[in-house]
């Protein structure tokens, strides 16, 4: 029983972490994104001297579109779902070992 060595491998310790209750950095792509769309309707408001309204459209339109991507696709999903999910909804989806049945390689 002494030739049996024994040794930790934190085999469990995958994790990146979580903040703000977003796994690893995601919520520095929100913040990025909010940043970007408060810069644009500053932009549009301030400078270009369009209607607040269509300004605050125009910033919340991307900030809308990279929160839903966060939260739809990345946040408690396994890695490279985004991708995989978006190739589902183009029609790619389907991979066979048979190389007839893939498109493109018959």
């Amino acid at each position: 029983m002494s030739d049996v060595r024994f040794t930790d491998t934190n085999a469990a310790d995958d994790s990146a972490g979580r903040a703000f209750g977003m796994e690893g950095n995601l919520y520095l792509i929100l913040v990025i994104a909010l940043m970007g769309a408060l810069g644009l309707a500053g932009l549009l408001g301030f400078f270009i001297h369009t209607g607040w309204i269509f300004a605050c459209v125009a910033g919340g339109v991307p900030f809308t579109g990279v929160a839903i991507w966060v939260v739809g696709l990345k946040h408690n999903k396994p890695a490279g779902y985004d991708r995989d999910r978006v190739e589902v909804w183009l029609g790619r989806g389907d991979f066979s070992r048979n190389p007839s049945d893939q498109e493109g390689l018959a």
